[in-house]
Formats: C-alpha cells, structure tokens, sequence
C-alpha cells in the first residue's frame, strides 16, 4: 500500500500532470470569459443583422403536443434543427475569437533570437582526398 501511495505521489508530481490540471481550470475560466463574449457581445450584433432571428427555435414538428392545465406544451415531438444551427454559429464565432486571441498573443511574444548558423568546418575536397588515397597507394607498393 505504500508503494501505491509513494507511485500516485510520483505520478501527481510530475510536471505535465500539473501542467494539464492548471490547463483545465484556466480553460475554464476562458471558457466563461469567450461564452460571455459571444452571448453578450457578438450574438446582439448578429441578431440585428439577421433581423432578430433565433435559430434556436426552429424545429420540426413530429407530433403535436397539447397544454396542460398549467399551460406547458407537453407531449411535443420535433427535431430541434436550429439549436443544432445556432450551436454550429456559436462554435465558429468562438473558433474565430479564440484564433484572434491566439494570433495577438503570437504577436506579443518576442521572437527569440536564434543563434546564427556557424558555417561548417571547410574539410578536404573530394580531389583531396582522392590525392591522399593515391599517395597512399604509392607508398605501399
């Protein structure tokens, strides 16, 4: 039992584990930062440019419901296309988003000076080589 506890100890330690769970919690919290932005920001501007259209509310009617004494539709059957619609808008908008924070960061990150190339050490040409191996060859004989 102590081994286990001394391995699970090891395996937590080690950096890309809390690499990961620091990345999860920071995802998030940046996941409630874009989700606001689009809610609140953008999806206003898309719906005045659409003339207010909630895709979310489009539907196919399989079956009709009925209202109940409290006035709730139950019963109802219908595929719901336009939250499907409205879920694929709100991923590009967000994928958009999220590429724009990504390339501004880039752009604020200093580039980091790459040392340059040495040139590699000039070695005998193929001619010389070649001379050497035939000096060679006459000394042994």
């Amino acid at each position: 039992m102590k081994n286990l506890g001394k391995e699970l100890k090891e395996f937590i330690m080690r950096g890309n584990v809390v690499d990961l769970a620091i990345g999860v919690v920071i995802g998030g919290a940046f996941g409630a930062i874009t989700t606001s932005l689009v809610n609140d920001i953008i999806m206003p501007f898309i719906s005045l440019i659409t003339g207010g259209v909630d895709f979310s509310q489009w539907k196919w009617i399989l079956k009709a419901g009925e209202l109940n004494e409290a006035g709730e539709l139950v019963g109802q059957v219908s595929v719901n296309y336009g939250n499907l619609i409205s879920v694929i808008l709100n991923f590009i908008i967000i994928a958009l988003v999220l590429f724009c924070v990504v390339k501004a960061v880039n752009k604020l990150k200093k580039p980091a000076e790459e040392p340059a190339e040495e040139p590699a050490p000039a070695g005998p040409t193929t001619e010389e080589l070649l001379g050497e191996i035939r000096d060679l060859l006459k000394e042994g004989k």
